[in-house]
């Protein structure tokens, strides 16, 4: 529709059929137009500046790079993972400290300044990763192949190599392009599996417990920065192989592998962080995260306060201890829920120019100086941010545009709208399947916890699920029940029963479907009984074990 802002009959005109309601590839073609994800198959003028094949590195390309193909390289990724952007090493040194590496793919090699690929890539500025489609922003030949730090192919990396202490000090770091040769992709589990398995000694497994003894000690550092952790809920679908329909959904089971990554990424990004702001004070690429305004913080005080719990909100330090100290006797899953509703007050972490910019900080990591390095695969950022790191150690020639802090500032406000609308076409993906999911299960019974409470509804938070849906006691198909509703420390009285943050109750879950194009979640109470309030459960539905059940609150 195109037409009269202000008019209640604008004029528009029709552009295209999108095809039927409710179709699975109708549905992802419009969240994807709805939220302006480009992904229109790349262009000839695009691809034309893809290598040719078969491609293979050359003698020139080792002549100016590190030949790190003998050390013990692995990669640690999700299942299914195939755009592998960093791998990882640690290795004994004669001195007695360690050598640990984050190696991340070379995407710049392949990808020069201006071109019509350069320019494709900036444009998207992200792939767009969906429940069952990923929507790259560089051809699959870069994404999936040549960039991609597969395992047992020699690849072109950018490499980061601190030595360190084993009480995980740097001693120095160096910034080198490389040559390296994976000697295995792993999943989390596979990974976590080698650390835990006492028979096994070989090369990567040894690198791996190097790799997760440190990660444990930069986090416990980190933390006692003030580095916030905060939660929340993702969700993993198991797909139909045939049918490619959701038939399960759970909420994603993190490992220590998980932990031990991020932290060498985390560690990776600081130090590029400061070595391009050190040598381009006015136009390094950085990322910081704002502090949020107090009052963001209300709820989250508020909703403690009702277990008489006290929350510090003046620095991220006091935000990070109080939050580690707000435990409840029989509750364990409250400091979670307490954690899921801290992730809510935050401020969105934003890209922006050293140059048009006076405040660095990274609130949540509780750093000075942070930037994206780590994911050239998949973020245009981290391009432009190996382009600044290769200049500053000599490994590439600098170009005006990269230069000028303010097509940097204008490069950054479309990267960071396109990260926020991926983030929104990633959430519009996920509820859909949850529709689909929930539409072949009928009506499902579960407990549940609630998050926040309003003035004629209460909000729950179904952990099995990592769903979120809203009761709401007024309906107009039958009379109102009495309610009541106290601001200062929320609560909702439904006839005589009190609802307070984070009480536990029980849900009917269904797909309404009524309308097609406005299909939803429904939930209705059935436990506390209210009667005329809540439904009885449904016998249909897919009740847990009692064991299941119990273990929900752990």
């Amino acid at each position: 529709m195109v037409g009269q802002k202000n008019s209640r009959y604008p004029n528009g005109h029709f552009v295209r059929n999108l095809g039927i309601a409710g179709d699975k590839e109708t549905e992802t073609e419009v969240l994807l137009l709805e939220h302006d994800v480009p992904h229109q198959p790349f262009s000839q003028a695009v691809l034309s500046f893809l290598p040719k094949m078969p491609w293979s590195i050359t003698e020139e390309d080792f002549k100016s790079r590190t030949d790190l193909r003998h050390i013990g390289v692995c990669s640690v990724d999700p299942p299914g993972c195939t755009d592998i952007d960093d791998a990882l090493h640690c290795r004994d040194l004669e001195n007695g400290n360690l050598e640990v590496g984050v190696h991340i793919a070379d995407v710049s090699h392949f990808i020069r300044p201006g071109n019509a690929l350069d320019q494709e890539a900036a444009s998207r500025g992200t792939t767009v990763y969906l429940c069952e489609k990923r929507i790259d922003m560089v051809p699959e030949l870069l994404s999936s192949n040549l960039c991609s730090l597969r395992s047992n192919v020699e690849r072109l990396a950018f490499s980061c190599i601190w030595e360190m202490n084993h009480n995980a000090e740097i001693i120095n770091t160096k910034f080198t392009k490389s040559v390296i040769n994976s000697k295995a992709s792993l999943t989390y589990a596979e990974a976590q599996m080698r650390i835990d398995d006492t028979s096994m000694n070989d090369e990567i497994t040894r690198s791996l417990r190097g790799l997760n003894r440190l990660a444990k000690i930069l986090k416990k550092k980190r933390i006692e920065m003030g580095a916030l952790t905060l939660s929340s809920p993702e969700v993993r679908f198991h797909i139909d192989s045939e049918t490619h329909d959701p038939i399960d959904l759970q909420t994603k089971e993190l490992k220590e592998t998980n932990s031990m990554v991020e932290e060498f990424m985390l560690l990776a990004n600081i130090s590029v962080a400061k070595k391009i702001y050190e040598e381009f004070a006015e136009c390094a690429l950085l990322r910081k995260h704002p502090a949020p305004p107090p009052s963001n913080y209300d709820m989250l005080v508020k909703a403690a306060k009702s277990k008489d719990l006290d929350i510090r909100t003046d620095s991220a330090k006091a935000l990070a201890d109080s939050l580690d100290a707000a435990q409840v006797e029989g509750f364990p899953y409250f400091n979670t829920l307490l954690r899921i509703l801290a992730t809510r007050c935050m401020m969105q972490a934003v890209y922006f120019c050293s140059g048009m910019d006076t405040d660095f900080h990274h609130y949540g990591l509780a750093s000075p100086i942070y930037t994206h390095f780590t994911s050239p695969i998949r973020r245009y950022s981290d391009i432009i941010v190996h382009r600044l790191l290769a200049v500053s150690i000599g490994a590439d020639i600098t170009y005006p545009d990269l230069m000028d802090k303010h097509k940097q500032a204008a490069l950054c406000n479309n990267l960071n709208y396109r990260h926020k609308m991926s983030q929104y076409a990633q959430r519009s993906s996920v509820a859909f399947h949850t529709q689909l999911f929930f539409k072949s299960k009928g009506i499902i019974n579960e407990e549940g916890f609630i998050l926040f409470v309003k003035k004629n509804a209460i909000v729950v938070l179904i952990p099995k699920f990592g769903l979120e849906g809203t009761v709401f006691f007024e309906n107009k198909d039958k009379p109102n029940p009495r309610l009541s509703f106290k601001e200062e420390i929320p609560t909702l009285t439904v006839e005589d029963t009190v609802f307070r943050v984070f009480d536990k109750v029980k849900v009917t879950i269904s797909l309404d479907a009524s309308n097609v194009q406005h299909q939803k979640i429904r939930m209705s109470l059935v436990e506390p009984v209210i009667p005329g309030v809540s439904v009885s459960p449904q016998s249909n539905c897919n009740s847990e074990p009692d064991a299941k059940k119990t273990k929900l609150e752990s």
